[in-house]
C-alpha cells in the first residue's frame, strides 16, 4: 500500500486522545493492561493529556502526550518504558521505551518530557 488518507490515521490517534487517561512508567515494556498498571508499573499519572492529531515529524500523523511533572512513584526501581492506558476500558493503548531510563523511589514524584506517538505514512 502506498497511500492511506490522513483521516484513517487520525481515527486511530483520535482513539488515543479520547481514551488515553493513565500514563505509567514501567520497569519493562508491558504487553497488557495488567502488566502496565500492576505488574511492571513503578508509578503513574492519572488524567494524562494527549493532544489532537496533527502532521507527523517526517510523514504521517501524530499526537503529543503532554509532559508530566508530578507523577506518583509507587515502587522503587528503574523505569525504562511508558504505557498509556484507558482505565475504564481496562485497555493498554500504547507502550514504548522512555528516551532515557530513570531511577525512581517509592513515595517520590517522577517526570517525563512531552513525547509523540506517531503513525508514519505507508510505503
Amino acid at each position: 500500500m502506498s497511500y492511506l488518507t490522513d483521516n484513517a490515521l487520525d481515527g486511530g490517534l483520535d482513539y488515543l486522545t479520547t481514551n488515553g487517561n493513565r500514563l505509567d512508567i514501567c520497569s519493562q515494556e508491558p504487553a497488557t493492561y495488567t502488566e502496565a498498571t500492576s505488574t511492571y508499573t513503578l508509578g503513574n499519572k492519572t488524567s494524562a493529556s494527549v493532544g489532537a492529531a496533527q502532521a507527523g515529524d517526517v510523514s504521517g500523523r501524530k499526537v503529543v502526550v503532554a509532559a508530566v511533572t508530578d507523577g506518583t512513584v509507587s515502587g522503587t526501581g528503574t523505569a525504562s518504558h511508558w504505557a498509556l492506558s484507558y482505565v475504564t476500558g481496562t485497555e493498554l493503548l500504547a507502550a514504548n521505551s522512555l528516551s532515557s531510563s530513570q531511577s525512581v523511589t517509592n513515595g517520590n514524584t517522577w517526570t517525563v518530557s512531552a513525547f509523540d506517538i506517531e503513525f508514519p505514512d505507508p510505503t
